[in-house]
């Protein structure tokens, strides 16, 4: 393929992409209040008696309400959207790999939503009781609702797409571009990135990067036996497995040449 067919396919997959989030927003508009309500159910838990989160504008609440559809709708529509990617990636693979689409589409998915799952049921606890806790008799918290739920969405997004990573630790791994050994080697550096990334995608507050970074470093540690237990094997590694089959054969030759020169000594 040329680069515009490539250019081409992409298109048509990015135009897929769309029309899948569109079909995921509108059924996720049908169901909106209850998606609202579960979110901010997390904030409402840890308020103070007395505080109440606010609109501040009239269309706030809408447009609130869109947001929400939009990235629920994501979430619903990822199968399709991974299917997408990985079927784009899909000529570079091989034949064995491209069966694998569908699997790993479907793994991808549920990554994604176990990372959404992950910032909701561990996350937002103890980081919203850690932020109230400065609530005072005095001063009353009164979040905006846009602000909060804008805070809330981005999170929930960004743990999803921390949590592929050992799947594409997997791909990568299985294209040989990286190693467990490699992985191991620089792990300091990687620990170093992890933070930088923590602190870009997540708000500017110490404990929502320390939320987000922990979990990222548990996956790269798990992403790290991904490589060794899928990747390709090094030559180094192919030559310690044949070595042992090579000595072998040399201590057969080694047993089998007494043999010929016996036999040559007892000619006359």
């Amino acid at each position: 393929m040329g680069l515009m067919d490539h250019l081409s396919e992409l298109r048509g997959r990015l135009v897929r992409c769309c029309l899948a989030v569109m079909v995921g927003f509108i059924a996720c508009w049908a169901v909106v209040d209850p998606i609202f309500d579960a979110l901010v159910a997390p904030l409402l838990s840890v308020l103070p008696d007395g505080s109440h989160a606010i609109y501040t504008t009239l269309p706030e609440g809408f447009f609130t309400r869109m947001h929400i559809a939009f990235v629920a709708g994501v979430f619903v529509s990822s199968p399709a959207i991974f299917y997408q990617v990985w079927a784009f990636i899909a000529p570079g693979l091989y034949e064995e790999e491209k069966r694998s689409i569908i699997p790993v589409a479907v793994m991808s998915a549920f990554f994604f939503i176990s990372g959404g799952a992950f910032c909701y049921f561990v996350v937002f606890p103890n980081a919203f009781a850690f932020f109230m806790s400065y609530a005072t008799d005095s001063i009353v918290a009164m979040p905006k609702i846009s602000d909060y739920l804008s805070f809330v969405l981005k999170l929930i997004l960004a743990f999803g797409l921390v949590f592929e990573m050992p799947l594409f630790a997997f791909f990568l791994a299985r294209m040989g571009i990286i190693t467990a050994e490699l992985m191991r080697r620089v792990r300091r550096y990687a620990i170093l990135g992890i933070f930088i990334v923590a602190a870009i995608l997540s708000p500017p507050d110490v404990v929502s990067q320390l939320l987000m970074a922990a979990p990222m470093l548990v996956l790269y540690e798990v992403s790290i036996f991904v490589a060794a237990g899928f990747g390709k094997k090094t030559a180094k590694e192919d030559e310690s497995e044949e070595k042992p089959e090579g000595e072998d054969g040399e201590t057969a030759d080694a047993e089998a040449k007494p043999g010929k020169d016996e036999n040559t000594s007892e000619k006359p």
